[in-house]
C-alpha cells in the first residue's frame, strides 16, 4: 500500500518528536493590520493540537527557499519585499549607562511606540542579520513593516556576548524601550544561541516586568525555566523550531513546551516538518506571534 504524502510526514514527525501526531484546528488572533500575509501566513497546517497552540506547518525547501528566492539563501524574489520602510530606519549607539553602549538598528520612532520588538542574533551574527531586508525569505522585511505600519518599533543589536553581560545590556535596552514608549509592551524575540539571552531575561524581575512575551525561534531549552521571575510571572512564550534542527533539538524544546502547557502555562509551538537549524528565521510568522505576544 502506498503512504500518502503527509502520512510520510506525519511518520516523520513521530520519530522525530516522539510521536506527536494529534489533529485539531488552528487558531489566531488579529490585532497588528496585516502586511504580506499573502506571502507570509499561507501556511499549511499538517498537524494542530491543544486547542491550536501546537502545530506542525509543511515546510518544503524547494519550494520556501528555491521557490521564494531570487538567488536562494542570499536574496529573496521582488514581491517578498517593501523597501520604502528604510526611510524609517537607522543604525545608532546607545548609551545604557552602567551596562555600556550598545549598537543597533533601530526600525520606527525612538520615543512613542505603540510596541517593541527586539530581536536577538545567535553567535557569528551582528545588527545586520535582523535588519537584512533579503535574506530569510524577507522575513525581516516583513517585521519591520508590520512595526511600522502598526506604529510600533523594532530593534535589531548587536550582542557580542552570550552570558551575564550580554543579558545586562539587553536588559538595558528594554527598560529603555519599555520607558520611551510610555510602558507600551516590548517582545524579546531570540534565535539560535540567541535564546541564551532570552532565557537570562527569564531571571530578571525588572525586565520580566517589562515585557510583553517571548518568541524562541530554533534555540536551546532551559531546564531550569521553571524557577524563573519569568515563570512565576507566566510571561507569554511562543517556540518555533525546525523538527531536523541539528543543533538544538526539536524534542528537547517540545519537552518543555508539553510540560509548561500541561501546567497552564501561557505557551504556543510552531513546528516546521524536516525543517532545520535556520527555518526558523525565515519561516516564523511574525504577526502570528506579535498578535498573540501583544495581546
Amino acid at each position: 500500500m502506498q503512504m500518502s504524502t503527509i502520512d510520510f510526514r506525519r511518520a516523520l514527525l513521530c520519530l522525530a518528536t516522539t510521536g506527536l501526531c494529534l489533529a485539531g484546528a488552528p487558531a489566531s488572533a488579529a490585532n497588528l493590520m496585516p502586511f504580506k500575509d499573502d506571502l507570509f501566513s499561507g501556511q499549511t497546517v499538517l498537524e494542530s493540537r491543544d486547542n491550536g497552540d501546537f502545530q506542525i506547518i509543511d515546510y518544503q525547501e524547494m519550494r520556501d527557499i528555491n521557490g521564494r528566492d531570487q538567488i536562494p539563501e542570499r536574496r529573496v524574489k521582488a514581491p517578498y519585499v517593501s523597501s520604502g520602510v528604510r526611510k524609517y530606519q537607522k543604525d545608532e549607539t546607545l548609551d545604557l549607562g552602567a551596562a555600556g553602549k550598545l549598537d543597533v538598528t533601530r526600525t520606527g520612532p525612538a520615543d512613542g511606540a505603540a510596541f517593541t520588538v527586539i530581536f536577538i542574533h545567535g553567535r557569528g551574527g551582528d545588527r545586520r542579520l535582523g535588519s537584512d531586508d533579503y535574506k530569510f525569505g524577507g522575513n525581516f522585511n516583513r517585521l519591520k513593516n508590520l512595526a511600522v505600519e502598526n506604529g510600533g518599533t523594532y530593534y535589531a543589536p548587536t550582542v557580542r556576548s552570550f552570558d551575564k553581560m550580554g543579558v545586562d545590556q539587553i536588559a538595558a535596552l528594554i527598560e529603555q524601550a519599555h520607558n520611551r514608549s510610555g510602558g507600551k509592551p516590548v517582545v524579546l524575540a531570540c534565535a539560535s544561541m540567541g535564546s541564551f539571552i532570552c532565557w537570562g531575561m527569564t531571571r530578571e524581575e525588572q525586565a520580566v516586568r517589562a515585557l510583553s512575551g517571548m518568541a524562541i525561534m530554533g534555540g536551546a531549552t532551559d531546564p531550569n525555566f521553571t524557577t524563573s521571575a519569568a515563570f512565576r510571572a507566566k510571561l507569554p512564550i511562543w517556540f518555533t523550531h525546525g523538527s531536523r534542527d541539528n543543533v538544538y533539538a526539536a524534542g528537547d524544546q517540545t519537552g518543555l513546551y508539553e510540560r509548561l502547557h500541561r501546567g497552564g502555562y501561557p505557551t504556543k509551538f510552531t513546528l516546521f516538518l524536516t525543517g532545520t537549524h535556520g527555518t526558523p528565521v525565515r519561516m516564523t510568522d511574525w504577526r502570528a506571534v506579535l498578535n498573540w505576544l501583544l495581546r
